[in-house]
């Protein structure tokens, strides 16, 4: 029973950061769209990539704090020495 919740946990779990991951892809398409947009509209190619930087700082924390969330899901738990 219990190994079945935990199956099912982790198939949540990986389905969760399948979702998250194609978003954060699709957020940075739209960054990507945004500035050729910015560019056509006459914005210099400098002020173009400041924001695009600008852009995707918030990006790269929230991709790296998804990853330090993957890394600690998959470390063994250790037991209490109480357990042992």
């Amino acid at each position: 029973m219990k190994t079945q919740r935990k199956q099912t946990q982790n198939t949540r779990q990986k389905l969760y950061r399948q979702i998250i991951t194609v978003l954060l892809i699709l957020q940075t398409m739209l960054i990507g769209v945004n500035a050729e947009n910015r560019l056509q509209q006459g914005d210099s190619t400098i002020e173009v990539l400041i924001w695009i930087i600008n852009q995707c700082i918030p990006l790269l924390k929230q991709a790296s704090n998804l990853q330090e969330k993957q890394k600690k899901s998959l470390l063994p738990k250790h037991r209490r020495s109480e357990d042992r």
